[in-house]
C-alpha cells in the first residue's frame, strides 16, 4: 500500500511542483517506526537517487533506525511532499547543502599553505608529511607503503623516539573520501606528538615507549576527487571490468566475513565490497603492512566520521569479541576522557549492535589478525553538519579525540601482550 501511495504521490508532486523555488539539495532525517515504513523507504530510495549518510545503505535500515540521506535538488521538494503524505516522521537536517558547502571553509586562518585549523588538500598533506619528517628527524620518519589505483604514493609516518624492540599503535585516517575531519585528525595528532614531546608527561611516556604508525589518508584518490569533482564521493577511484561504475568501499574490502552483510555486490553502490577481498591497491597495501608488522602492532585505530561513536569488534557478526568486556570498559573510559574537554557525548559498543552490521571492515580484520585492541572512531558531529563539519570545529574535535587516543595508547602500553 505504501508503495502505491508513494508512486501516485511522486507522479502528482513531479507534475505539479517541478522546479519549485525551494528545490535544492537537502539532507533529510527519517525515522521509520515499523516494517511497513521501512518498506516505504525501500520503495522511495529505489525510485529516487538517494545518497545515504547514515546508515550507509537502505539494507541497514530497521524500525527505529535514524536514517540520514541526501537528495538532489530536483527531487528534494517531491521527497518532502511524499514523506508528509505518508505520515513519515522526518526533519530536514540540512536545508541547503550548497550553502553549507560554501560555509564549510569558515576558519579565520587565511594561510595559503598547510594549516591545522583548515582542511588541507592532498598536495598540502603530502608536502606536510615530508616537512614533518625533515623537521623532526629524532621523532618522525616517512615511508611509502604502496601506491593508489591512480598511482599516488601512500605515505606513512612513524612517530616515536628510536628504541629497541618497541611495540606500536597503528592509526589511519581518510578511508571514506568525504569524511574530511578524519585526515585533519591524523595531521593534528602528529603535530601534538612532536610539539608536546618533552613537555606533556603522558605524550612523552607514550613516544618513548611506543611507536605510532600514522597513515594520514588511505583513500587518496577519492580524497582528491572530493576536492576537485564531487565533495560527496565516498569510495576509491578504481575501475572495474564490465561496468562504467567507479570505485570500491575500502571499508568493505577486507577479508573479514567479506561481502556477507552490510555490503553490496553491485559496483555502482556506495558500499560495493570489490571484486575480492583486498582487490583495492589501497586496502592491500594497508593489510600487507600490518601483516608484516603483526608482532609489533598492539592496537589498531581507524578514524571515520560522523556519529560520535567509539566502536570495537565485531561489525560482521553479533557474536562478542573474546575480550569484549575489556574493550567495552576501555571504550567507556576513553569516551569519558574525551568528554572532559567540551562535554561531547560519544556512544560506544560493538559495531554490529551500536551502529549496524557490516562485513569487510578494517577493524574486524585487524582484530582477527590478533590485534587485541581494535577501535573505530566516528568523529563529530551527530548530523547537524554531517560530512560537512565546518573548519571552525576542527581544533576542538581534534583536541578531544587526542585525549581519547592517548588514553587508549596508555592503556595498551600497560597491557602489552
Amino acid at each position: 500500500m505504501w508503495a502505491v501511495f508513494f508512486l501516485v504521490g511522486l507522479a502528482a508532486a513531479s507534475a505539479e511542483l517541478h522546479n519549485h523555488p525551494s528545490d535544492r539539495e537537502k539532507v533529510f532525517r527519517v525515522t521509520p517506526h515499523n516494517e511497513e515504513q521501512v518498506e516505504f523507504l525501500n520503495t522511495l530510495t529505489s525510485n529516487i537517487k538517494v545518497d545515504f549518510w547514515h546508515p550507509d545503505s537502505v539494507t541497514q535500515v530497521k524500525p527505529q533506525t535514524r536514517v540520514d540521506f541526501r537528495v538532489e535538488a530536483d527531487n528534494s521538494f517531491d521527497v518532502e511532499n511524499i514523506l508528509e503524505q505518508n505520515e513519515m516522521e522526518y526533519e530536514v537536517l540540512i536545508d541547503n547543502v550548497q550553502a553549507l558547502l560554501d560555509t564549510q571553509f569558515d576558519s579565520n586562518v587565511r594561510s595559503t599553505g598547510h594549516s591545522y585549523n583548515k582542511y588541507n588538500n592532498w598536495e598540502m598533506i603530502a608536502a606536510w608529511t615530508a616537512d614533518m619528517a625533515a623537521q623532526n628527524p629524532d621523532l618522525v620518519s616517512r615511508s611509502v607503503i604502496g601506491n593508489t589505483f591512480e598511482g599516488r604514493p601512500m605515505y606513512l609516518l612513524k612517530v616515536g623516539k628510536s628504541g629497541h624492540n618497541k611495540k606500536a599503535i597503528f592509526i589511519d585516517c581518510g578511508f571514506h573520501a568525504r569524511e574530511w575531519i578524519s585526515p585533519a585528525f591524523c595531521q593534528w595528532f602528529v603535530k601534538e606528538a612532536v610539539e608536546t614531546y618533552g613537555k606533556d608527561e603522558l605524550m612523552t611516556r607514550l613516544l618513548t615507549n611506543l611507536d605510532f604508525f600514522v597513515l594520514p589518508v588511505l583513500n587518496i584518490d577519492g580524497y582528491v576527487y572530493t576536492w576537485t569533482k564531487n565533495r560527496m564521493w565516498r569510495k576509491t577511484r578504481s575501475k572495474h571490468a564490465g561496468t562504467s561504475c567507479i570505485g570500491t568501499d575500502p571499508n568493505r574490502n577486507f577479508d573479514a566475513a567479506w561481502c556477507t552483510v552490510g555490503a553490496s555486490k553491485r559496483p555502482c553502490d556506495d558500499t560495493y565490497c570489490g571484486s575480492a577481498p583486498e582487490s583495492e591497491k589501497e586496502t592491500k597495501a594497508l593489510a600487507d603492512f600490518i601483516r608484516k608488522h603483526l608482532s609489533t602492532i598492539k592496537a589498531y585505530l581507524t578514524i571515520h566520521s560522523y556519529s560520535q561513536m567509539l566502536l570495537f569488534p565485531y561489525s560482521y557478526t553479533y557474536d562478542q569479541a573474546k575480550n569484549s568486556n575489556e574493550l567495552d570498559a576501555l571504550a567507556g573510559a576513553a569516551v569519558k576522557e574525551l568528554a572532559t574537554l567540551y562535554r561531547t557525548k560519544y556512544v560506544y559498543g560493538p559495531g554490529a549492535t551500536t551502529i549496524y552490521p557490516a562485513a569487510g571492515g578494517s577493524d574486524d580484520w585487524a582484530y582477527d589478525q590478533g590485534i587485541k585492541y581494535a577501535f573505530t572512531f566516528e568523529l563529530r558531529d551527530t548530523g547537524r553538519y554531517g560530512f560537512l563539519l565546518p573548519e571552525s570545529q576542527i581544533v576542538a574535535t581534534c583536541e578531544e579525540t587526542t585525549l581519547a587516543v592517548k588514553y587508549i595508547a596508555n592503556y595498551v602500553l600497560g597491557h602489552l601482550y
